[in-house]
């Protein structure tokens, strides 16, 4: 007779099972308990959205608040139905080596273990994974929305909105899924052995390299850089909001990382969720350190965005490193922070809230610390530079297809329907000229505090 297994069941069972021998559970609990994980991690995953929602619109200033928060929100919907329609067939279909061709709009079987070995379905690329197909592609629309969601950070405060949700369709419906294909739909950087554990590449820089191209394309804030060179800080009005949005992002990671399992493996996931935390809390320490250092006191904003680079770091390389690894990988994360958001303005990239430096530069960093730090093969535990010679060529070649399909995308949107508001709708703000609301109506704000201390008013 078919047992019906409770939610309650479930958890015991997860609980028990570090000291039950995986052989002793039957298959059909087996795959209740990865599905019952894979969707708690997704929902983690999920919640991300707010703590990017609440870090980017902390570190903006009050007068753009509802429209980032807008942007933050649509795009996830936004992401649901392009990765629905197009993306997870171009991701995870069965085709070439370098695009999915099949199983648009979920149609088309999966392999399931009701069905036997033989049966492979349209998304082999997945099988490695016993849960249902929903299941699965409910956990990877959760990571590519949080690719769409890092631009919204870096083209900030001068964006149309409408511009903005479309680029997000072209990005998670075409330019992210092809890339993830590459790498994780069994395209050719996966069969070379490329590794990208959770997505430092795949989500984090691809959502860098789109951003990037959004930036150059959009051009900076008005006030932002002076002629004669100066840069011209612009404070965020909240960094309560930018704190508590780290905070909940720190959280979700938890279901990021060790999520990517997408299986009740003990040893795996309990290995993972430590190295998350640990390169999570040596990017805050060395972000705090550096900043004191160059800046002469421990901004705030560099120590949550340097425990965001330590944590976007280790998502590739956490299933292959040590904890003793994963410290070093964050304590450089930290460093590369704070020297890349210095960069950045020092070559006039406006980036409110410092996305580029999280994401892509550490991304970047990452993916290349799998060569380096893996605990079998890496160079730095005597393996030599084959697999760092492997991550550096996925790297660049994710870089390169993003980047350059993301300036096209970009470049046809600004000569149709525009991607930057006026000048005038841009010293108002954007969420009355966007949406026609102020996010705190009734609050009397200071000159510098809504407009920028070198606006006019």
């Amino acid at each position: 007779m078919r047992r019906k297994l409770t939610i309650g069941t479930l958890f015991l069972l997860a609980m028990a099972t570090p000291a039950v021998s995986q052989a002793a559970i039957d298959p059909e609990t087996k795959v209740a308990l990865d599905t019952v994980w894979v969707l708690v991690t997704a929902f983690l995953v999920f919640f991300m959205n707010a703590g990017f929602a609440l870090v980017e619109s902390g570190l903006c200033r009050a007068k753009n608040a509802v429209n980032i928060l807008a942007k933050n929100f649509i795009v996830f919907a936004a992401s649901s139905v392009a990765f629905w329609a197009i993306g997870f067939g171009l991701m995870f279909g069965n085709g070439s080596d370098y695009l999915g061709l099949a199983g648009f709009a979920l149609t088309g079987a999966d392999n399931s273990p009701a069905m036997g070995d033989a049966y492979q379905g349209v998304f082999t690329a997945l099988n490695w994974t016993g849960v249902p197909l929903f299941a699965k592609f409910f956990f990877q629309l959760v990571f590519a929305g949080t690719a769409a969601t890092i631009v919204s950070g870096a083209v900030a405060e001068r964006i149309k909105f409408g511009s903005f949700v479309l680029f997000s369709f072209i990005l998670v419906g075409g330019i992210y899924s092809v890339g993830g294909h590459w790498a994780w739909g069994g395209g050719w950087l996966a069969q070379k052995g490329f590794l990208d554990f959770a997505g430092s590449t795949v989500v984090h820089s691809v959502g860098g390299w789109a951003a990037l191209a959004g930036v150059i394309v959009l051009g900076p804030r008005l006030g932002k850089y002076m002629a004669n060179g100066k840069v011209n800080p612009i404070p965020g009005h909240s960094m309560t909001s930018a704190t508590l949005g780290c905070l909940i992002l720190w959280l979700g990671w938890f279901g990021f990382n060790p999520g990517s399992t997408m299986a009740v493996d003990p040893a795996a996931i309990s290995l993972i969720a430590l190295n998350t935390n640990m390169a999570a809390a040596a990017g805050c320490l060395s972000a705090t350190v550096a900043a004191w250092l160059l800046l002469g006191k421990p901004d705030l904003s560099m120590i949550l965005n340097g425990t965001l680079a330590g944590l976007v770091a280790i998502t590739a390389p956490c299933s292959v490193v040590g904890v003793g690894s994963s410290m070093i990988i964050g304590l450089i994360a930290g460093v590369l922070v704070v020297y890349a958001v210095l960069f950045f303005d020092k070559v006039k990239v406006d980036d409110p809230v410092g996305a580029l430096s999280v994401h892509l530069v550490n991304g970047v960093f990452g993916t290349l610390s799998v060569g380096l730090f893996a605990s079998d093969g890496g160079l730095f535990f005597g393996g030599g530079f084959a697999k760092t010679m492997t991550q550096a060529i996925g790297v660049v070649s994710v870089g390169a297809l993003a980047f350059s399909l993301s300036m096209v995308a970009w470049l046809l949107l600004k000569y149709t329907i525009g991607i930057r508001v006026s000048a005038a709708e841009e010293m108002e703000g954007l969420d009355v000229g966007e949406h026609g609301m102020e996010a705190y109506s009734g609050f009397t704000m200071q000159p510098g505090q809504m407009l920028g201390s070198t606006d006019v008013i």
